[in-house]
């Protein structure tokens, strides 16, 4: 055994030809990353949609023009610019314009309040926001308070050419009422924006690898959503990581024919965001952008039109497709690599998976902060292991306790992780920053897991509160803070419970002031407040809440007590 092995046991689970270690110098920039792929790839289709293609050179083309647009409003570089859409086009272009013209992308959830919104553009400091018009409603009710100045409005159509996004606008506002009414005064078309920008010429800033490419907000263990501040190196790294990771399972495709990845996560999150659009581009792959997943029959359909090779999911849409009765409409035989991130992959799922497609569920593990891969199965696995698998190259993790000391051979710790897809840090936060990194490099990631005898590793628990719905973080501090702000609540808590779709769902518990209080008052109150995913499925109403001596609410109580 060899001393890399000795210091990295999980090593030796490694697959042949995947390295150790990555070289991340391979670009400097996600601009250098994307531009060298625009000339490689040129002529080939880097994104499919509704049944229209965009190749690379157009994807080139529009984001030379739309990040010339962006310096033409007087931006200056390092300002921040919100995306909020769903998978449609303009987002891939809108990244790659956003990243050349030297700005920061800021990936906003489209179904979001908007007090949730708000926050998350004030936080950021936004000048700018690329926006789809079927929410332009939630930024209306809001924009006065932030420091956006430039709103893009994007449309379904937008790149479906002149005919056919005609008629797919027509039914988006008309027929399926989906465009809520808005008014945002100096709102410029996507559209007009890359023609006026079409006239002008992109400046092309210096770009180092410790520039800052995106901002990911994720949850807060205050109830305060933070922006992990992922830097140009930080996304290459696990760009080149996960593509080593994925070579051995993606080496068994036919010579000369594209990769085609199933883009059916949201780009706002960054699992897609990585494991799509940036690999995609590396790799040279087509993305089947899906802009509704909960919509099955249409992804099937979508699907049952093309080879597929790559497809990240969760849990949650994995099941639900597994078991629609058009799967069978779709050729999964040449499908190499089943991605399953976000959340616990369910067993049962798994084990429907693999028997339906031949392809084994592979899950990995990662976070906002970590770009976000960190360990993963091996891809030319054949069984699922109910593990998160081995660290990917150059990442180390090691188990913590609660003092930041390593823990016993065999013992479970905090999950710590150290490698060069770690963020930067806490966007303004060095605080929060400085309660998760420790001295030598290591991020705490809040999940308590094991390293069993074959280097793999395994969560049993987590350190905090969070709730994992369908793969997006609920922190209880903010479901409770907004909720104990409604009239009636004496005081309420928040925790997780299993749940059979989304693998946990919200529990909230409230001590009423007066019966008065309703659960449909409470209902209406937070789907005013808080995204779907955050609302909560279960309410229950008691006279009292669990507490310690010094009056901590018991959360683990509540969550035991069904």
């Amino acid at each position: 055994m060899n001393a890399a092995t000795l210091d990295r046991p999980w090593l030796a689970a490694y697959p042949q030809g995947v390295p150790a270690d990555i070289d991340i110098s391979q670009s400097p920039s996600l601009v250098a990353l994307m531009e060298e792929s625009f000339a490689k790839y040129a002529d080939r289709a880097a994104y499919s949609f509704m049944g229209k293609e965009l190749s690379f050179r157009q994807i080139d083309s529009l984001s030379l023009a739309f990040g010339a647009y962006l310096q033409g409003l007087g931006l200056s570089k390092g300002d921040r610019i919100a995306i909020m859409m769903p998978n449609v086009p303009q987002y891939p272009v809108a990244v790659a314009a956003i990243l050349r013209a030297g700005f920061v992308v800021v990936n906003v959830n489209p179904l979001y309040t908007p007090r949730e919104l708000e926050y998350q553009l004030k936080d950021s400091g936004a000048k700018a926001i690329v926006i789809i018009e079927n929410f332009a409603h939630t930024l209306e009710q809001c924009i006065a308070n932030t420091p956006v100045k430039h709103v893009v409005l994007c449309t379904m159509g937008d790149q479906l050419g002149l005919l056919k996004g005609a008629l797919v606008n027509l039914v988006v506002r008309r027929l399926k009422k989906m465009v809520p009414a808005f008014a945002l005064p100096g709102a410029v078309a996507f559209n007009d924006a890359v023609s006026q920008g079409g006239r002008a010429t992109l400046k092309r800033p210096e770009i180092t690898p410790d520039d800052v490419a995106v901002l990911q907000y994720t949850g807060g263990t205050t109830g305060v959503s933070k922006g992990a501040v992922l830097l140009h190196r930080n996304v290459i790294a696990n760009v080149l990581q996960s593509e080593a990771w994925n070579s051995p399972a993606m080496a068994g495709m036919p010579a000369g024919e594209q990769p085609v990845y199933v883009c059916a996560l949201p780009l706002y999150h960054i699992f897609a965001f990585t494991v799509n659009m940036m690999l995609g581009m590396r790799t040279g792959g087509k993305n089947l952008l899906i802009p509704n997943p909960r919509d099955f029959p249409a992804v099937l359909k979508e699907l049952s039109k093309h080879r597929i090779h790559s497809f990240p999911a969760v849990n949650t849409l994995f099941n639900g497709l597994a078991n629609h009765p058009d799967f069978n409409t779709v050729d999964w035989s040449h499908l190499k690599v089943s991605l399953g991130g976000g959340m616990a992959v369910q067993s049962s799922v798994a084990k429907l998976w693999l028997e339906k497609t031949g392809c084994p569920i592979c899950e990995g593990y990662g976070l906002s902060e970590t770009s976000p891969s960190a360990s993963c199965n091996p891809t030319n696995s054949k069984a699922f292991t109910g593990t998160i698998g081995v660290p990917i190259p150059s990442t180390y993790f090691k188990l913590l306790d609660d003092n930041g000391q390593e823990v016993e051979k065999g013992q479970a710790g905090e999950i710590a992780i150290k490698g060069p897809q770690v963020m930067a840090g806490y966007w303004q936060r060095p605080d929060e920053t400085a309660k998760v990194m420790t001295p030598d490099g290591y991020f705490k990631s809040g999940d308590i897991g094991v390293i069993e005898d074959n280097g793999y590793f395994k969560i049993i628990d987590r350190k905090k509160d969070m709730v994992l719905v369908s793969g997006f973080n609920v922190y209880p501090n903010e479901i409770e803070d907004l909720v104990a702000k409604l009239d009636g609540v004496m005081e309420c808590a928040c925790v997780g419970v299993p749940d059979d779709k989304s693998g946990e769902a919200v529990k909230l518990v409230i001590v009423r002031k007066t019966p008065a209080l309703t659960e449909a008052m409470v209902r209406d109150y937070c789907k005013a407040n808080l995204t779907g995913y955050k609302q909560p499925k279960v309410i229950e109403f008691r006279n009292d809440l669990p507490k310690t001596p010094v009056g901590k609410i018991l959360r683990r109580e509540l969550r035991d007590k069904k």
